[in-house]
């Protein structure tokens, strides 16, 4: 197991980020959006430190901002509920890299960009972990897509070996998930991904033939994981999870009403594939996700 740095007053890695998404649907008809939100980039082996230096953070217990590990990726090594072992996220990611081929020693660094539970409450569209080794090399990142059904579905992202920089990671892969009824389910996924650093850049696109059909980037700043900077954030995008899933339900109204074509989850379950928490309409067939 990986062990969290023993000095409690040590540097944090972990740190908010102040951000912008913007989705584009260009095809079959223009319809876009932008809005701002906060997010927590959370080092993995420092949750408990954060849990016990912050007033307003917790993990897996009630606080203004909660880290559930249940909210994740399931540990796919896990025999069921009565396995017995509490879920660690950090855990079951590296169960679930290792059986994609790709190893993570105790001492490699996990950092998961994502939505905290604000207020009890969480909805991810998508959260994103960047793997490095101790000494910063970039290993791979993994999005982990959810969505209103309560399924998860982890893509893995490799790094990008035609950048011509480091820690860039792109993955143009079938979709074979459900997401949005307006999007059919035999596009790809154009995942072109940045380490977060000083600043945020990433882009999520659904792609056809090459051709964009929507294109979805978050950019933001860095800001300190301090109780103050919760606050602050708390103050300026209020309740932002809920902001999330209720801009998700009023943009989908948008293009009803525009009549964008509309696609039955039910319709292909054969595309739908690899999904974590499968829903009752594609539980029979579903393959596992490990």
């Amino acid at each position: 197991m990986h062990r969290p740095d023993a000095t409690d007053d040590a540097p944090l890695r972990s740190c908010f980020y102040e951000a912008r998404v913007m989705h584009h649907r260009l095809e079959p008809k223009r319809h876009r959006f932008e809005y701002g939100i906060f997010l927590a980039c959370l080092d993995l082996d420092e949750l408990d430190r954060l849990d016990a230096r912050s007033r307003w953070f917790s993990r897996n217990r009630r606080n203004w901002l909660e880290f559930r590990d249940t909210d994740h990726l399931p540990d796919p090594d896990a025999n069921g509920p009565g396995d017995g072992r509490p879920t660690d996220t950090r855990r079951s990611l590296a169960a679930w890299l290792a059986r994609n081929g790709v190893r993570l020693d105790d001492t490699d660094r996990v950092v998961l960009l994502t939505l905290p539970r604000i207020a009890g409450y969480v909805f991810n569209p998508v959260s994103f972990y960047f793997c490095t080794r101790s000494t910063g090399e970039p290993i791979c990142a993994v999005a982990e897509v959810g969505n209103t059904f309560g399924e998860l579905k982890p893509y893995l992202v490799p790094l990008d070996s035609g950048a011509n920089d480091g820690g860039v990671f792109r993955l143009v892969a079938p979709k074979h998930y459900y997401v949005s009824p307006f999007t059919a389910l035999d596009v790809c996924f154009d995942f072109q991904l940045r380490m977060p650093e000083a600043g945020l850049r990433i882009a999520v696109h659904d792609v056809r033939d090459g051709r964009n059909l929507l294109v979805t980037t978050l950019t933001g700043t860095r800001r300190p994981f301090t109780d103050a900077e919760m606050v602050r954030l708390g103050l300026r995008y209020p309740l932002v999870t809920l902001k999330v899933i209720t801009a998700i339900h009023w943009h989908a109204l948008r293009l009803w009403l525009k009549r964008v074509p509309w696609h039955a989850k039910s319709e292909r379950p054969d595309l739908q594939r690899g999904v974590f928490r499968p829903h009752a309409s594609i539980a029979p067939g579903s393959s596992s996700a490990r």
